[in-house]
């Protein structure tokens, strides 16, 4: 049995009309039945197309904001507004792949403020779902710590 579920910047697909098969995502508010703890970590900038060549890597109407509109209670949702889709990669990725991160995505400056963030959020969303300490949770919710990011949050406690 699971008791959290955390989803990195989640995509379901090239664009609404071109999801996944088998989609995920059922546009239904509240639809997801995980009976857990849901953390959507999302970038501000990954729905803005890094060039008029390439389509944005995490698509508005596919994205984090979707993934998040059909969670249940309990769940949070936290957006780094100013960094993009592979922004919480190594700085170094290898391989055709790695490489194509960095030119790809809309990216923010540097990738090392997304990673703080983004590990330091799952560290204190599983420390409050697997050992019911929810200081740091609630202290990154309520921004009494100085974050490498500037965020939007939501939840449905």
């Amino acid at each position: 049995r699971f008791s959290a579920l955390i989803g990195v910047n989640p995509v379901d697909g090239m664009d609404k009309g071109k999801k996944t098969t088998p989609p995920v995502l059922t546009y239904v508010p509240n639809s997801f039945d995980f009976d857990m703890a849901v953390m959507v970590i999302g970038s501000g900038l990954g729905e803005v197309k890094r060039n008029p060549l390439f389509p944005p890597c995490a698509p508005k109407g596919v994205n984090h904001e979707n993934f998040f509109n059909e969670c249940k209670k309990p769940a949070w949702y936290f957006v780094a507004k100013d960094y993009g889709h592979s922004d919480m990669l190594d700085d170094d990725t290898k391989g055709i792949r790695g490489k194509a991160t960095n030119c790809l995505c809309k990216n923010g400056e540097s990738r090392k403020p997304m990673r703080r963030f983004v590990g330091g959020v799952i560290v204190a969303f599983l420390k409050a779902y697997l050992h019911d300490d929810n200081e740091d949770l609630l202290t990154i919710r309520d921004r009494h710590v100085s974050l490498p990011v500037e965020i939007k949050f939501d939840s449905f406690l």
